[in-house]
């Protein structure tokens, strides 16, 4: 799929609002937490991808780039549930991911379902993007030197997934339109990100 990146597609995808420094400090402080929740961020991730298929069968390529990460995300779930099993710690009940859920109410919920498909695959980058720069804060932050190497093993994953989503996402409608919609996605991630309490038991 690399070779399908425009290099306009790589340079789009910058987000406008780094996280809070603060928030590594305090991610450490309630690892079973970050942990937990972050295991059911891959499991979401496998089941919103395996819904995508379902729901758009005819877009073979996507299908097609769609189905593998569906085993890495599920893979990744695993190894987050084996971490906490190696570390004596409980997976906790799945909370209410507020981050996601208001990306979710920016979604385009009339028009035709060109435009609902284009913010469902901009929703996925968006988070993807997201979670690449959290590992990516964690694997440089964090004391524990095995940790950092864990987060950076995922931040090199989610890395390649969001830019999978916006080439799809270029590859089905036109890349003008999919470009104005993500510099619309972006500054509400800016907006929203601002507005959040900076907690640590969540990687959103």
């Amino acid at each position: 799929m690399d070779e399908m990146l425009s290099e306009h597609t790589r340079n789009i995808l910058g987000l406008q609002l780094p996280t809070d420094p603060r928030w590594v400090n305090l991610a450490e402080m309630q690892l079973e937490e970050i942990l937990t929740d972050h295991a059911y961020c891959e499991q979401k991730a496998a089941t919103t991808c395996i819904s995508l298929i379902q729901k758009n069968p005819e877009k073979t390529l996507m299908v097609e780039e769609l189905s593998p990460i569906v085993t890495e995300e599920w893979g990744h779930f695993r190894m987050v549930l084996a971490e906490l099993k190696k570390r004596k710690l409980q997976l906790g009940r799945q909370r209410k991911d507020v981050y996601v859920n208001k990306l979710i109410e920016f979604q385009k919920k009339g028009g035709g379902p060109d435009e609902r498909f284009l913010d469902q695959m901009l929703t996925m980058a968006l988070i993807e993007a997201r979670s690449c720069e959290r590992f990516k804060r964690l694997s440089e932050g964090l004391d524990d030197a095995y940790m950092r190497r864990f987060y950076r093993k995922f931040m090199e994953s989610e890395g390649g997934h969001y830019t999978l989503f916006i080439t799809l996402a270029e590859h089905y409608i036109p890349k003008k339109v999919v470009r104005k919609r993500w510099a619309e996605w972006l500054k509400y991630e800016k907006e929203l990100m601002d507005s959040q309490e900076v907690r640590g038991d969540r990687i959103h």
